[in-house]
């Protein structure tokens, strides 16, 4: 942890790369520690978290951890349960549409808006995050994918300006199963294509290609969540390519 300009405290955030990452405060920064290890699958579904563990964890005093847990609690990413304290939300497959459809248009929004004040520095960070990317996959690390394409993500929302929507996104992002998309196999590797052609939209300067690569890529994902794999061949029954659940709820 050190001081940054503007008054920032530099963070760690592990996982993938020994930059320091700035954060206003020790709550953001366990916030976003938090968030990402629940979209990732590092808690689980359904997993108690305990200040005192995660204090302990994380390197810091209770305090933080409290008003991180308040601010996560607001967002969707933990709830309050009576004689079990703060639990990750089991997912609500019935909801998983209508999520799916809000983060095409919100997240539309956000990247329209990073890509108009898009520099070549902001430019430069995304790449580096796409390279997070292709070294998790060289190490069939399946955790740090999810987390290479969570920080791609955000980074590039965070580049709009826009904090109501993107308070909004990260709601959205709570809610939505995305473990579930990592039941083929062949996802890891058309993510990476996806997000290499959105920066190949965004280099050639092509602004609208790009919005379209990234609402493709996520469209992409929802389908495989959607559609369940060829099932093997049965006497007596036909098989089925769609599903009304996922896996593991």
């Amino acid at each position: 942890m050190g001081q940054g300009n503007n008054g920032l405290v530099l963070f760690r955030l592990g996982c993938l790369e020994e930059e320091a990452v700035p954060f206003a405060t020790k709550q953001d920064w366990v916030a976003e520690i938090i968030r990402e290890r629940i979209i990732i699958g590092t808690y689980g579904r359904g997993q108690q978290l305990k200040q005192a563990d995660l204090a302990e964890k994380l390197g810091v005093s209770i305090t933080p951890v409290r008003e991180a847990l308040l601010t996560l609690e607001a967002e969707g990413y933990v709830r309050g349960m009576p004689h079990k304290g703060l639990l990750v939300p089991e997912l609500k497959p019935e909801l998983a549409q209508e999520i799916y459809e809000l983060r095409l248009m919100l997240e539309r929004e956000l990247t329209m808006r990073a890509l108009q004040l898009m520099t070549p520095a902001m430019l430069g960070e995304l790449l580096e995050l796409h390279r997070d990317l292709v070294r998790a996959l060289s190490s069939h690390d399946l955790q740090a994918v999810r987390t290479a394409n969570y920080r791609f993500h955000f980074r590039l929302y965070e580049m709009a300006d826009r904090p109501q929507t993107l308070h909004f996104v990260r709601v959205l992002w709570a809610k939505y199963p995305f473990t579930a998309q990592d039941e083929k196999r062949s996802r890891p590797s058309h993510m990476r294509r996806e997000h290499a052609l959105f920066l190949e939209k965004v280099q050639q300067g092509d602004q609208t290609g790009a919005v379209e690569a990234l609402l493709q890529h996520i469209r992409n994902g929802w389908r495989e969540i959607t559609t369940a794999p060829t099932p093997e061949p049965a006497a007596a029954a036909k098989p089925s390519r769609r599903r009304r659940s996922y896996p593991g709820d």
